[in-house]
């Protein structure tokens, strides 16, 4: 499982500087998310940080 972030995203950008592994990076028209990366938070917060935050529930689990 993997996170990704849809096109329904504002770029509002509160994910990038949540995340603690340095995962979401700042893109030209939306956060970019770097699934090599991504540990979903886990040993560190309860739930993903980048999930939690975001306003508009644009950042989803997927199977890829």
């Amino acid at each position: 499982m993997t996170f990704r972030i849809t096109e329904e995203c504002t770029n509002c950008n509160a994910c990038v500087a949540l995340c603690p592994n340095d995962a979401i990076e700042k893109g030209i028209d939306m956060p970019v998310l770097i699934p090599e990366k991504c540990t979903h938070c886990e040993g560190v917060f309860d739930e993903p940080q980048c999930v939690e935050i975001c306003p508009v529930d644009c950042i989803v689990e997927t199977e890829d």
